[in-house]
């Protein structure tokens, strides 16, 4: 296979009636180390929002145990893109989402907001230091295939299209972006978290080229120091030019997924979707409010 015959593949597809197909394709074979990188970077983002950061800061599922939370979060995610939401394994996945968040209180809001940075931020950050950009048929079918999660999530008021996505996730960003205490810790917790995957004598070095990569809104409001323009301009050439250089290797022959990731270390002798995140029980640490409101699809 050449370099770009998979895109071709993709632009013969439907991007509607084939979304998570080519979200499959997008992910597991064209750019799964940056899908891999911007998906933890959506996730960090929504910390930036007191609520969320608040509420994983009170249930100390990112501060006291982080590489569990950051491998839970993964698999369960990836096991829909890898089987599909109609799998077995789909299906259990969506149902040990759906038994985690309806036991927190949570609202509507909050939840789509999340959803759009699964959308919008690996879009951005592959347009940005991927070996290529984007393709409409790939935008289209992201879009497409993080509204079906939604509707089976029971989110309401879903973005119709990546441009509302867009627009979605940029003015609650605008609007509720502030500092926390909280989530400080959460985000704090998370670095550690990060930095713990290489030899320590790094650690230095990967919190500043992490922060380099974050936006100033980010910066702002989690009160950390801005890099300096050199670092920040460093950093990033750095990751361009990884963009670059895989765009001269040949194309992945098998997919790569999330539970084949280095950075998954939580199950040395494998795990069970259905066993996999938390089961909070109301009233106790893990779950300071039981959400009984919103009804939420299994």
């Amino acid at each position: 296979m050449k370099r770009y015959e998979r895109l071709e593949q993709i632009r013969r597809m439907d991007p509607y009636e084939d979304a998570s197909e080519i979200y499959r394709l997008s992910s597991a074979y064209e750019f799964p180390w940056d899908f891999a990188r911007a998906l933890e970077l959506a996730l960090y983002r929504t910390y930036a929002v007191p609520s969320i950061g608040r509420l994983l800061a009170e249930t100390a599922e990112f501060t006291g145990r982080p590489q569990k939370r950051y491998d839970d979060t993964a698999l369960l995610l990836d096991a829909i893109v890898e089987h599909g939401f109609d799998s077995e394994q789909g299906r259990t996945s969506v149902r040990r989402i759906n038994q985690m968040h309806r036991s927190y209180d949570i609202s509507n809001d909050d939840m789509r907001y999340v959803l759009c940075t699964f959308v919008v931020t690996p879009k951005r950050w592959i347009d940005s230091y991927g070996w290529r950009r984007m393709s409409r048929h790939e935008t289209v079918a992201s879009a497409v295939h993080y509204r079906t999660l939604g509707r089976y999530m029971g989110i309401k008021d879903i973005p119709g299209s990546y441009e509302e996505f867009e627009a979605c996730l940029d003015a609650y960003e605008r609007a509720h972006f502030a500092w926390d205490e909280g989530a400080r810790r959460v985000s704090d917790a998370t670095l550690d978290l990060m930095a713990s995957w290489y030899p320590g004598v790094l650690a230095p070095l990967l919190r500043t080229g992490t922060l380099a990569l974050l936006d100033e809104p980010l910066l702002r409001a989690f009160r950390y120091p801005a890099p300096s323009p050199a670092v920040r301009a460093l950093v990033r050439r750095a990751v361009r030019l990884r963009g670059r250089t895989v765009r001269l290797m040949p194309p992945r022959s098998t997919p790569h997924h999330a539970r084949q990731n280095r950075e998954i270390k939580g199950y040395p002798n494998g795990y069970r979707l259905a066993e996999l995140g938390t089961r909070p029980v109301p009233g106790v640490r893990g779950c300071p409010v039981r959400h009984l409101d919103t009804p939420v699809a299994e």
